[in-house]
């Protein structure tokens, strides 16, 4: 990581970004921004397509907030919160080596921003900046602070965007060797850059998983056959008429929330 250090703006309030470019310009041997995003969907794009070094970024924006972008990126920036939050979140932020600065963004406060960068960049192993310690306090932090709300679409990469399936048009999730994908009721199948349990943790009690390596739309399950072993045969209703066997050892689990 060399100076200066590739900075994305991601705020859904144009006036902000305009004026945090314009105060950004007196750093410009610390930042160079090299693009913006009006919503954290657009944020997610960018990040992934440009990979930038630090980001500016809003935590309240439609599509995808702050933190639910946060938690989609493959490789994750120093991060600059600018937003609006109590005293309280205020310091947890900053304790946990990740800035943040009130809006309206002051002078003052951010050439403080732009000095605790540079120091954290020339003290600190550049490899470890986006995926070390630092990143690490940030999550944890996010999984505090996030309000927990229900998960409506899973984000999946198709060339340079971003696109969000909904819920809804998921029929199954399977593992196939080290990656997941989704299966969508048109017989479409999408990488995702989750694992199934993370999944099992993320989604809501719609999803099943029904072996080590498939977790299915119960609201999407056409038929249900017994087979060999304690285990059965889900005939789903996607496009495909895809055919899936539960594990041996998720039998009960499967008959009691199915409802068997």
């Amino acid at each position: 990581m060399t100076f200066p250090l590739k900075t994305i703006l991601i705020d859904d309030e144009p006036l902000a970004i305009s004026r945090l470019r314009r105060l950004l310009i007196k750093y410009n041997d610390t930042f160079e921004v090299i693009g913006d995003a009006s919503n954290g969907a657009e944020g997610l794009t960018l990040i992934e397509a440009e990979r930038p070094d630090v980001i500016f970024l809003d935590i309240e924006m439609p599509l995808l907030n702050g933190f639910e972008m946060l938690s989609r990126l493959t490789a994750m920036p120093l991060v600059v919160f600018a937003t609006a939050f109590d005293q309280y979140a205020i310091r947890a932020f900053e304790e946990n080596s990740v800035d943040y600065l009130l809006k309206p963004v002051e002078a003052d406060r951010l050439a403080r921003t732009a000095q605790k960068i540079r120091s954290l960049v020339e003290r600190n192993d550049p490899s470890e900046l986006g995926s070390g310690p630092m990143s690490d306090n940030l999550m944890r932090l996010l999984a505090q602070m996030q309000p927990k709300k229900e998960i409506y679409s899973i984000s999946v990469k198709t060339g340079e965007k971003i696109r969000l399936v909904p819920l809804s048009d998921i029929a199954f999730f399977e593992a196939e060797d080290k990656y997941v994908f989704l299966a969508t009721m048109d017989g479409q199948k999408f990488l995702t850059t989750y694992t199934l349990t993370t999944l099992n943790e993320k989604l809501p009690d719609t999803f099943v998983r029904v072996s080590r390596s498939v977790m299915v739309n119960r609201h999407k399950i056409a038929e249900i056959h017994k087979h060999f072993d304690g285990k059965f045969l889900l005939a789903m209703s996607d496009k495909k008429g895809t055919k899936l066997t539960t594990g041996s050892t998720y039998g009960e689990a499967v008959r009691q929330m199915l409802e068997l």
